[in-house]
């Protein structure tokens, strides 16, 4: 029996294990063996009892860190989505709400040498999963980060400190591009021989945005879809657009290797006052529990260009303010702020503020064999 250290984080409205890099093996098989026995997967139950997942998607996450290897970066941030019934970790892809936790473990891991014992720290992340940084905001005191306080994001229970995160120029980064097909609506071919309209998006990760009318849904859905016909379609819907983005060769291989991207999300109008439109977004096939943090950079890049489904959803384009947004807990702000080229418009950051806090720090018991 070997152990090994690891940190439980809640950042946003998920949470995950944290670990040091070097801990672990290297990249490869033997490497998401382990993970996949640390969290309890596969488990054809679908609870992960013998691990320390729970059974929900939000919760059946990893993340490595390390100090960063890149010039004028603080940590290298590597996140993995664990299939809780598969043997498989999907790399493709960030985890926006997790990143609020990666400066909360890099500062108390003493990873960050320029942290001032009190005040401001501002953490740059290299996001190696897609090649982005992300600039963390948040406060020191008496040379530990500051977590408690009485600022609330729906979603989660309990209050905390306000963390931003700036995305920086979040377009592109498994596509290349921030349309991957060069067009702000497509029409997706699925195996039953209909179409569906839909918006296909590469910013925080790629997304898949169509309209909840066109697959049969009010919008305001809570907890998880029970008709599977709407179910099936959602999955041909992402796995469609998947091999629209350039991302996988057909629809059976997005469904089978990259079941964590690209998210699928459908929109609706809203008319509550100062509220911009209703979304709901799938995480590993089941509907997230409130909304993805890169979802959320997704929705504010597309709500800011004519054209898209969302701005569709929001009446009109949503530029030059903060995107308000309805979901399954409630609702969240952030902001896309965009400069205008001789190519179109560019996104130059994506801005939020989350929560986060450490939770459990210890040792994990490893089997001789995973």
């Amino acid at each position: 029996m070997s152990a090994l250290d690891v940190t439980l984080l809640r950042g946003g409205t998920s949470k995950g294990l944290f670990f040091r890099h070097d801990d672990l093996p290297p990249a490869g098989a033997a490497r998401d063996a382990l993970l996949l026995r640390v969290l309890g997967s596969p488990d054809p139950y679908g609870k992960q009892i013998d691990g320390l997942g729970t059974g929900i998607s939000t919760t059946s996450k990893v993340v490595l860190l390390r100090p960063s290897q890149r010039d004028g970066h603080d940590i290298d941030y590597l996140f993995g989505h664990v299939s809780i019934a598969e043997p498989l970790i999907d790399w493709s892809g960030n985890c926006g709400n997790l990143s609020a936790a990666v400066p909360l473990f890099a500062l108390l891991q003493g990873m960050v040498a320029h942290a001032p014992r009190d005040g401001a720290v501002s953490v740059r992340i290299w996001q190696a999963n897609i090649g982005k940084t992300i600039i963390a905001e948040l406060s020191m005191r008496n040379g530990q980060p500051v977590w408690e306080g009485d600022y609330r994001i729906d979603g989660v229970a309990f209050p905390g400190a306000p963390l931003t995160l700036r995305f920086l120029d979040p377009a592109g980064g498994a596509s290349g591009r921030l349309f991957p097909t060069g067009r702000v609506c497509d029409s997706l071919s699925l195996p039953d021989g209909s179409s569906l309209a839909a918006t296909l998006i590469d910013a925080g990760n790629p997304t898949v945005f169509v309209r909840a009318a066109d697959i049969g849904l009010a919008g305001d859905e809570r907890g998880d879809i029970a008709d599977a016909a709407v179910n099936r379609l959602l999955e041909w819907a992402r796995a469609a657009g998947a091999v629209a983005m350039g991302l996988a060769a057909d629809i059976a291989t997005a469904s089978r290797e990259r079941p964590a991207t690209p998210k699928v999300s459908f929109v609706s109008p809203n008319t509550a006052p100062g509220v911009a439109l209703t979304a709901r977004i799938l995480s590993m096939g089941r509907l997230h529990h409130a909304y993805t943090g890169t979802g959320a950079i997704a929705l504010a890049a597309a709500a800011a260009i004519d054209g898209t489904l969302v701005a569709e959803a929001c009446g009109g384009v949503v530029r030059g303010e903060a995107l308000r947004f309805a979901h399954a807990c409630g609702q969240q702000q952030l902001e896309a702020r965009l400069s205008s080229t001789p190519a179109g418009w560019h996104i130059d950051e994506v801005v939020m503020t989350r929560t986060a806090r450490p939770l459990l720090q210890g040792s994990l018991f490893l089997p001789s064999q995973y």
